[in-house]
C-alpha cells in the first residue's frame, strides 16, 4: 500500500528569500551606513566655517579653506558611496526578482495539478507578480533610506554632544515628545485594527450580498429593504472609519508639531540664549545646532514608513514563502514503462484519498478500465464523482491503495509520460490568451496545420473558427469570445490531437446549448473511439450507452453495471433515473451522450 508522495518544503521566510543576495545587499546597506555619516560633516564643516569666519581677530584663511574642501570632499565622497549602494542594492534586487521567479514559477512547475484547484489564478499571480515587487522596494530603495533613517540622526547626535552636551538634551526635548506621542498612536491604531478589520468585513459581506442578490430582492419586492441595510452598513462604516482616522489624525498632528523644524528651531532658540546669556555656550557654538538640529527630526519620522515597508514586504515574503513551500508530485528516481500491448487498462485498488486526515473523500474503491470501454461516474454532488477521476491524470495521489496504467503505479511514471497517456476534458475549460492553432495544439506543439484543422473537423469546431477574421490565427480574448459549447468543442479539439489513450471527461456538456450538445457528443464520440474513457456525468440520460455505470454515494462504490442492469436492480441509479425523467432530464438520444465501446466506433451512431 502507498501513501501521497508528495512533498512539503519548510516554510520560507523573508530572511531566506534574501540569502541569495545579501552579501551584496550587505555591501550597501554598509556603504549607505558610511555615506549616512560623511552626510554630516558639509553641515558640521558649515558651523566650524562660521567659527573661524567669525572671530575677533585675523580670519584663518588656511584654516577656512580647510574647511570648505572637507565640505567639498565630504560631498563628493557621500555622492560617491550612495550612488555605489543604490547600484548594488538594484543589482541585487534584479538579480533577487529573477531568482524568486524563476523559484516560483519551478516549484508550481512540480505541484500537484490539483492543488490548484483550491487556489484561484488571482493569488498565485499576486504572488509572482504584486508581492515580488513589493519586495523589490525594499530591497533596491526601503533598507538603504532605513539605514540613512537611523545612522544619520546618530551621527549628527554624537557631533552635537561633541560640541554641547546641555544643548544636544535641550535639542532632544520636542523631539521625545514627538516619538513619545507617535509611539503611542501608532499602539492606540494597533488596537483599533482588529475593530477596523471586522467594520470592512461587515460593509463588504453587505456589499456584496446586495449586488449578488439584486435581481432575487427586486422579484420579490425587497429592494427597499435590501438598500436599506446596505445604506445603514455604510453609515456605520464611515462612522466608525471617521471616528478612528480624526483620533490617529490628531495624535499624529500632535506628533509632527512636535518635531517640525519650527518647534525645533524654537526650543533650540530658546534654550541657546539661556545658556549664551549665562556664559555656559558661546554664541557661535548654537550655530551646528541651528543648522543641524532641523535636519534632525526629518530622518525619524521617516522610520516609520520605511518600518512600514520593511512589514510589507515580510507579509509579501509569507505569501510567496508559502507557495514555494507547496509540495512538489514525487517524481520517480527509476520511472516504469507501463504496458500496452492490448491498450491502456487502468485498474484502481483499495484506493482512499481526502482533502485532509479526518475526511476521507473516496473510501474502498476498486475499479477496472477495460481498454476501449467507456466507464461513467454518477451519483450525487459531492459524493466524490470529480475527485476519483482527476486520480487518472495525478491531480492528486491517492492516501492509500494504488492507480495503475498497465499494470504500473501512476507515483512510478514519469510525468512527461504519464501525460502522453492521459488527456481530460474539464467541464471548466482553460484556455490560454494565445491564438486558436496554439490553444489546439497545446499537447503537441510541432503538429502542423492540417494536424490541427484534422482535429478541429472531429471536434466539430472547425467552421466556427474558419468564420473569424483571422481564422486559426484569432487570438483568444481578444479577437474572439467563445461560448461554453464551442469553448468544449476546442477542448475536446486538444485532447484529439493529444491522441492519448485515456480520456477523462468531466461533465464535457456542462456548458451546452442542444445544438452545441449535438455537436459535442459528435466530437466525443469520435474522441472516444478505441480508448479507454473515464466520464463523470450528472445527467443519466448521457450515459445510458456506455459499457458501464458505477454509482459513488459519500466517495464509495454502491453499484455497478449498465444502464439496463442497473434500472433492473432496483437500486439507487433506478431511483436517480426516475427523478430525473419527472424533471426533464432523460432523452439524450438512443445511446445518450457519452457511448458504449461499439457506438464509439460507429456501431450505433
Amino acid at each position: 500500500m502507498k501513501t501521497d508522495q508528495t512533498k512539503p518544503a519548510d516554510a520560507i521566510g523573508l530572511g531566506a528569500l534574501l540569502r541569495p543576495v545579501r552579501p551584496r545587499l550587505g555591501t550597501a546597506i554598509g556603504l549607505q551606513a558610511v555615506g549616512a555619516v560623511v552626510a554630516v560633516v558639509p553641515f558640521a564643516a558649515v558651523a566650524e566655517l562660521a567659527e573661524v569666519l567669525l572671530t575677533d581677530g585675523p580670519v584663518d584663511e588656511n584654516r577656512a579653506w580647510t574647511v570648505a574642501a572637507i565640505a567639498a570632499g565630504a560631498l563628493m565622497v557621500w555622492l560617491a558611496l550612495t550612488t555605489l549602494a543604490g547600484a548594488l542594492a538594484h543589482g541585487a534586487d534584479l538579480d533577487f526578482q529573477l531568482s524568486v521567479r524563476r523559484r516560483l514559477v519551478d516549484r508550481l512547475g512540480r505541484v500537484p495539478l490539483g492543488w490548484f484547484t483550491d487556489r484561484g489564478a488571482g493569488g498565485v499571480g499576486k504572488a509572482v507578480q504584486h508581492d515580488v515587487d513589493t519586495m523589490h522596494h525594499l530591497v533596491a530603495h526601503a533598507l538603504l533610506n532605513l539605514t540613512t533613517s537611523v545612522v544619520t540622526p546618530l551621527a549628527t547626535l554624537v557631533y552635537l554632544f561633541w560640541v554641547d552636551w546641555r544643548m544636544a538634551l535641550i535639542l532632544l526635548i520636542p523631539i521625545a515628545v514627538g516619538l513619545a506621542l507617535f509611539l503611542r498612536m501608532m499602539l492606540t491604531m494597533e488596537s483599533q485594527t482588529a475593530a477596523f478589520d471586522e467594520a470592512q468585513q461587515r460593509i463588504v459581506s453587505r456589499v456584496v450580498e446586495f449586488v449578488e442578490g439584486i435581481a432575487v430582492v427586486k422579484m420579490f419586492g425587497q429592494a427597499r429593504r435590501a438598500h436599506r441595510q446596505y445604506g445603514q452598513a455604510a453609515d456605520d462604516f464611515a462612522e466608525f472609519f471617521l471616528a478612528w482616522i480624526s483620533k490617529s489624525y490628531r495624535a499624529s498632528a500632535a506628533s509632527e508639531l512636535a518635531m517640525s523644524p519650527v518647534t525645533v528651531l524654537l526650543t533650540v532658540l530658546t534654550g541657546g540664549t539661556a545658556l549664551v546669556s549665562a556664559g555656559h555656550l558661546p554664541a557661535v557654538d548654537l550655530l551646528p545646532f541651528a543648522i543641524l538640529g532641523l535636519g534632525l527630526a526629518g530622518p525619524m519620522q521617516a522610520l516609520h514608513y520605511y518600518s512600514h515597508d520593511v512589514e510589507k514586504a515580510g507579509a509579501a515574503a509569507k505569501r510567496v514563502g508559502a507557495l514555494l513551500a507547496a509540495p512538489e508530485l514525487a517524481v520517480p528516481a527509476a520511472p516504469r514503462q507501463p504496458r500496452l500491448d492490448g491498450g491502456a487498462r487502468v485498474e484502481l485498488s483499495g484506493v482512499e484519498f481526502g482533502y485532509d486526515t479526518d475526511r476521507p473523500v473516496l473510501s474502498d474503491i476498486d475499479l477496472v478500465l477495460e481498454p476501449g470501454t467507456v466507464t461513467a461516474l454518477v451519483g450525487t454532488s459531492g459524493s466524490g464523482k470529480t475527485t476519483l477521476a482527476k486520480l487518472l491524470p495525478r491531480f492528486f495521489d491517492p492516501t492509500a491503495g494504488t492507480v495503475t496504467i498497465g499494470g504500473v503505479d501512476l507515483r512510478d511514471i514519469a510525468p512527461d509520460r504519464l501525460y502522453r497517456l492521459v488527456s481530460f476534458v474539464l467541464q471548466d475549460v482553460q484556455l490560454l490568451d494565445a491564438s486558436v492553432r496554439d490553444n489546439i495544439r497545446l499537447a503537441r506543439p510541432e503538429a502542423d496545420e492540417e494536424t490541427v484543422r484534422r482535429a478541429a473537423r472531429a471536434a466539430a469546431v472547425d467552421e466556427r473558427v474558419e468564420a473569424l477574421p483571422r481564422g486559426y490565427d484569432s487570438v483568444v480574448g481578444r479577437d474572439v469570445r467563445f461560448s461554453g459549447g464551442e469553448a468544449q468543442r476546442l477542448s475536446i479539439a486538444r485532447a484529439i490531437l493529444a491522441d492519448t489513450p485515456i480520456v477523462v471527461l468531466d461533465e464535457a456538456t456542462a456548458h451546452a446549448d442542444p445544438e452545441s450538445e449535438a455537436l459535442i457528443q459528435d466530437a466525443l464520440s469520435e474522441l472516444a473511439a478505441g480508448r479507454t474513457v473515464l466520464v463523470v456525468a450528472h445527467r443519466l440520460a448521457s450515459v445510458v450507452g456506455v459499457d458501464r455505470i458505477v454509482v459513488l454515494e459519500q466517495g464509495r462504490m454502491v453499484e455497478q453495471g449498465t444502464h439496463e442492469e442497473l434500472l433492473a436492480a432496483g437500486g439507487r441509479y433506478a431511483r436517480m433515473w426516475r427523478l430525473q425523467e419527472r424533471s426533464g432530464l432523460g432523452d439524450a438520444g438512443d445511446h445518450g451522450v457519452y457511448a458504449g465501446a461499439g457506438a464509439a466506433k460507429g456501431e450505433a451512431r
